[in-house]
């Protein structure tokens, strides 16, 4: 298979994930905040972080894995365009608080699943 093959697979199967997962969050939040975005979001950062870290540190792998799961994937599942469309929404809006909260969340613990990720890798 090509890298774009590599790729497009890994990119198949998160834009699937990000859907399902998507839909199973609505059930459970609020509309007025974007709690599937930042689940998607650290969840994300969470497995590129564990799984990056892992495969260059802990084991050795195929390339092709880093295309399918980094590139493709968590390219795919992951939102960041849609976490930056809902920041705005929510701030043209008069939700100001909403949308500093979700700019703190998306970035400070979507790095903390990084590193959280890359210290599970460290530790097997």
């Amino acid at each position: 298979m090509s890298d774009i093959g590599w790729v497009a697979a890994g990119g198949i199967v998160g834009a699937v994930g990000r859907f399902l997962v998507s839909r199973w969050t609505a059930r459970y939040a609020t509309a007025s905040f974007p709690a599937a975005t930042l689940f998607i979001n650290c969840v994300g950062s969470l497995i590129i972080g564990f799984f990056l870290v892992w495969t260059t540190e802990r084991v050795l792998t195929d390339p092709h894995w880093r295309l399918l799961v980094a590139i493709g994937f968590c390219g795919a599942f992951t939102t960041y365009s849609s976490y930056a469309f809902e920041t705005l929404k929510m701030y043209e809006q008069g939700a100001v608080e909403l949308a500093i909260l979700n700019i703190l969340g998306n970035n400070i613990a979507a790095l903390g699943a990084v590193i959280l990720g890359a210290v599970i890798a460290r530790k097997i």
